[in-house]
């Protein structure tokens, strides 16, 4: 039975459709999208991690502002301040070797 001039029609957008699909999914185009994909969540995840260490540093900034005692203790521990008199023991991690 031949085939009618519609289901030829159907036919050749079908395969046409199928051609085009399989050129996208096959070649560049997923790989691509896929590592592009792998990409954004790499981005997100390490700016879900800033946004994490943003909030930690207001919080710290805030404190450092409002207590005395908390910016004498940041300043002696990031800078390694000693009051007159003070002795220090330093302890290296890792077992000392």
């Amino acid at each position: 039975m031949p085939l009618r001039p519609q289901h030829k029609s159907l036919l050749v957008a079908g395969v046409a459709g199928a051609f085009l699909a399989y050129s996208a999914l096959e070649g560049r185009g997923l790989r691509q999208h896929l590592r592009l994909q792998r990409e954004i969540q790499a981005v997100s995840t390490r700016n879900e991690a800033l946004r994490q260490e943003n909030l930690r540093l207001r919080r710290e900034a805030r404190a450092l502002t409002g207590d005395p005692a908390a910016l004498e203790r940041a300043a002696r521990e990031e800078l390694n301040y000693v009051r007159p008199g003070e002795l220090v023991i330093r302890l290296d991690e890792g077992g000392g070797r």
